[in-house]
Parts: C-alpha cells; structure tokens; sequence
C-alpha cells in the first residue's frame, strides 16, 4: 500500500477556498464517502462518467491510505451504484433516511477513527451526496464535493446545487474536480 505525505498541501483549484483549509492532506484524517441513495431510473449515457470519475478518485486515494467509506441512504431497491460496484470498501454504513448521517453509525465510525476531512463522491448529487455533506458541516467535518463524481439525479439542478455549497465562502464546504483531487494525493505519495 502506498502511503500519502503529510506536509501542508491543498487540493488545486477548489472553491470557494483552498480545501482543505488547515494544509494537511495526511491519509489518516481523511476519508473518501461514496453516498448512494436508494436507486432510481439512470439518466441514460450520463451515468458512466459520473461513475468513471468517482472510481478513479476512489482507487487513488484508497491506495494512499484514505479510508473508503460506503454509505447507502434509505432503502436500497434495485442494482447498485457503478461506483460501489468497483472497490470494496473499508466498512458500509446505511442510513434509512436521505442524510447518510441520520439514524446511522456514521459521525461515530468517523469521530472514532479521528477523521475530520471527507470527501464526497456518489450519486444524487441533489439528495443524499447534498444533504450528506449539509449534515458533515454542521457537526464540524472539513468537506469536499467532488462535482464531477456525483451524479445528480436531475442534471438541471446540479449547478444550483454546486452553487448552494459554495455560497457565503463555502457555507457546506469546498468543492473541487476529480482530476485536482488525484493529483492533490498523488503528489505526496511515497512508496
């Protein structure tokens, strides 16, 4: 397994502000959550990129030592999430609401582990990857969405619902791409 640096590093071009905000991109206080909501009808031929793009960030950082945490919202009805289908995660949590956090083991599986930053990436960018993330804010977690490894489940809502994070200098959080995040963890990385 590699193994990430932990000098002061930021990931590139993350808005509102440089995520994360304290430097420290070291692998143990952090962790990748895949949300996936209860599956509803794909929006056809956008599907895989949102997949594509979440397993890349998934596997990169799960190679540098990031924790990979599955977290299924509500109640799972039919086949699962292209990028839960393409790792094995270090636990699963489930949650029977729409907030990964509701209900569930999460802030402590989270509080236990000593992360404090999360980086989002999944399905329903609007519902659960959203209201996920809201919920992380407010209990003191350093968050960034990864725009293009969620999938909304309304593409016309996606840029509103970008926009809501980065409103009032990241009220939610930051939010970055794929691309810049892989290379954020990759250039600390040491064998």
């Amino acid at each position: 397994m590699t193994t990430l640096d932990t000098g002061a590093a930021t990931v590139a071009a993350t808005t509102p502000y440089a995520w994360p905000f304290d430097g420290d991109l070291s692998p143990s206080g952090t962790a990748v959550l895949v949300v996936s909501p209860a599956t509803v009808a794909w929006p056809s031929g956008v599907a895989a990129s949102f997949a594509d793009a979440g397993v890349e960030v998934v596997r990169a950082l799960s190679a540098g030592g990031v924790r990979v945490i599955s977290v299924v919202t509500k109640r799972r009805t039919a086949s699962p999430h292209p990028i839960s289908t393409a790792f094995t995660p270090d636990i699963t949590i489930s949650s029977p609401g729409i907030d990964g956090f509701y209900a569930s083991q999460l802030e402590d599986f989270l509080r236990g582990a000593r992360i404090t930053r999360l980086v989002l990436v999944g399905h329903g960018l609007e519902t659960s990857v959203h209201s996920t993330m809201r919920s992380a804010n407010d209990r003191g977690f350093e968050c960034l969405l990864v725009a293009d490894a969620c999938e909304p489940l309304d593409p016309s809502l996606a840029a509103a619902s970008v926009s809501m994070i980065e409103m009032s200098g990241g009220i939610f959080g930051a939010v970055g791409t794929s691309a810049a995040v892989i290379a954020a963890f990759s250039q600390g990385s040491t064998s």
